[in-house]
C-alpha cells in the first residue's frame, strides 16, 4: 500500500528562530499579526532619537569637529576652496606619502566636475575596481561631525568596490554635506525619498584590526589610508534636523541630497 506523497515542511532558518525568540520575549505576534498596523505606522512616522549637543554646532564649528574626529581615527584631511583644487590636493597627498598616482574614480555625478586633466601627475580611469587599483576616489553622501564618519551610498554610478578594495581611499565631500549626528543621516535619507539604497556605508578612519595583544594593524580588511578632501565652506545651506525629526535648511531650494538624485 502506497504511503502517498510526503508532506512538504517549511524549513526554519536561524533568522526565523532568532526573530521568533525576540517576539516571544516581547510578547508580540509575528509581523502579520494584530500589531502590524502599529508597526507600519511607526515606520511611516519614525520618532526621532535625541541628537546630542555635541552634534548641534554651527557651520564652521561642525566642520572643525569633523576634521578633528577624522584625524583622531587616523584619517588625513585637507580643505580646498573649490573642485578645481581637488586634483592638486590629491596629487600632493599621494606624493608626500610615496603612494601611487594611478586613480580609479567613481563615475558619480557628485564629483563629475572635478577637472582631473589639469593635474598631469595623476593617471585617472573611471569605473569600478577589481582590486588591482591602488587608489580609489569617491564622493560622499554625508559626513558626520561627531565621529568624523563619511557616509557613502551604493548605486549604479557609485560602485561599492571603490570604498574597500584599493589600498588608499580618497573621499571628496562638500563642506555643506557635513552634518552633526548619525540621526540626521537617516532623517535626510527619508527626506530624499526613493527608499534606502542596497548599501549604506559608514566609514570612520582607515580599516583597522587588533589581535589579542592589542597590536593595531591598519589596512587589515580594507583601505590602509583614508584621505578626505573637504571642498568649500559651510554656506548655511547644509541640513539640520529639527526636534521633530524633519529636515530644515536655510534654503529649501538647496538640499544635500540633490547631488545624489
Amino acid at each position: 500500500m502506497s504511503a502517498g506523497p510526503a508532506k512538504k515542511t517549511r524549513s526554519v532558518s536561524s533568522r526565523d528562530q532568532v526573530l521568533s525568540a525576540i517576539r516571544g520575549a516581547l510578547g508580540r505576534e509575528g509581523a502579520d499579526g494584530q500589531n502590524r498596523p502599529d508597526l507600519m505606522a511607526r515606520l511611516d512616522n519614525p520618532v526621532p532619537n535625541r541628537v546630542p549637543d555635541r552634534g548641534r554646532l554651527d557651520g564652521p564649528a561642525r566642520i572643525d569637529l569633523f576634521q578633528a574626529e577624522a584625524e583622531r581615527v587616523s584619517a588625513d584631511v585637507a580643505r580646498v576652496a573649490g573642485l578645481d583644487a581637488v586634483p592638486g590636493a590629491i596629487a600632493a597627498y599621494l606624493g608626500e606619502n610615496g603612494l601611487p598616482t594611478a586613480l580609479k574614480v567613481t563615475p558619480d555625478a557628485a564629483i563629475g566636475d572635478v577637472p582631473w586633466a589639469q593635474q598631469a601627475a595623476l593617471s585617472v580611469e573611471f569605473g569600478a575596481t577589481d582590486g588591482s587599483d591602488p587608489v580609489g576616489v569617491t564622493g560622499a553622501y554625508l559626513g558626520v561631525a561627531e565621529t568624523g564618519t563619511v557616509v557613502l551610498l551604493s548605486g549604479e554610478t557609485r560602485p561599492n568596490s571603490l570604498n574597500y578594495l584599493p589600498d588608499t581611499h580618497v573621499v571628496v565631500i562638500r563642506a555643506d554635506q557635513i552634518i552633526g549626528a548619525y540621526e540626521e543621516v537617516w532623517a535626510q535619507l527619508r527626506h530624499d525619498g526613493g527608499g534606502l539604497p542596497r548599501i549604506v556605508n559608514w566609514i570612520t578612519g582607515p580599516s583597522r584590526s587588533a589581535d589579542i595583544e592589542q597590536t593595531l594593524m591598519l589596512g587589515a580588511h580594507g583601505p590602509r589610508n583614508l584621505f578626505i578632501v573637504i571642498v568649500g565652506a559651510d554656506d548655511g545651506k547644509g541640513i539640520v534636523m529639527a526636534d521633530d525629526g524633519t529636515i530644515v535648511t536655510a534654503d529649501e531650494g538647496t538640499r544635500v541630497g540633490d547631488a545624489h538624485g
